[in-house]
């Protein structure tokens, strides 16, 4: 199985391919251009593999939830490359992402936690939430993802915090010193500059096979509001 990656959701751009197991990526830091520069990154990885993109049998992509015009732009990205090859597309969630990066780190061992709570910022004194644990070589949901102030994100995973050491991943932490502040002796390691990368989303997108594709029509972003468009970056251009 040949599986095709991107992620624009945070100001990180990334792609990625799945070759029979094999993992290549790209990514790239900037605060604008994010369509231009992921297809840049895109290019140099199809040339490296030495693929084109009809050989691939889907294509993924972080659906969010992130920056309003970073999750719409790698859904209508994704569509259209899907479109052109006649290939489906596959939705990974990007805090799952991110808790997939967090909980298989190079450093990994035996004795590190196999749960951990992500919080990505999400602005306007809110941030996007969910807490994940390891299941096999993936991480899978524990709490659904939501967004919310950090007092209640405190309040909200009071009780699966208690159950066991975990760590803490995403730029929420680093925005709202609360969110660290009232589990400091329970999040450890600290990983406030995680995002998600293209990379774990093609290893979830593998994980999950074929049988979760979908047609291009439903590479759709997933915003968890409404109304993240009024203070979130414009990385699309």
């Amino acid at each position: 199985m040949r599986l095709l990656a991107l992620d624009t959701a945070t100001e990180w751009c990334s792609v990625a391919l799945w070759d029979a197991g094999q993992v290549r990526w790209r990514a790239a830091r900037s605060e604008r251009g994010h369509g231009g520069q992921v297809l840049r990154l895109l290019d140099e990885l199809l040339a490296e593999s030495g693929l084109a993109l009809g050989q691939f049998d889907a294509i993924a992509f972080g659906r969010g939830p992130g920056a309003f015009t970073g999750v719409r732009l790698a859904a209508s990205l994704t569509q259209g490359l899907a479109y052109s090859v006649d290939r489906p597309v596959i939705p990974i969630s990007d805090l799952l992402a991110s808790a997939q990066q967090a909980l298989w780190p190079p450093e990994h061992t035996a004795l590190s936690p196999s749960r951990v709570l992500v919080c990505q910022d999400a602005r306007m004194g809110e941030v996007y939430w969910g807490a994940f644990e390891r299941d096999g070589q993936v991480a899978v949901e524990a709490l659904p993802e939501a967004v919310a102030t950090p007092e209640r994100v405190v309040a909200g995973a009071l009780a699966w915090l208690a159950v066991g050491p975990a760590m803490g991943a995403g730029s929420g932490f680093a925005a709202y010193p609360v969110l660290h502040e009232a589990y400091a002796d329970r999040l450890h390691p600290l990983m406030t500059a995680l995002a998600p990368h293209a990379r774990e989303i093609v290893q979830l997108a593998a994980h999950a096979g074929l049988g979760a594709a979908r047609p291009p029509a439903e590479a759709q972003p997933v915003y968890l509001r409404n109304n993240v468009a009024i203070a979130a970056p414009d990385w699309s251009v």
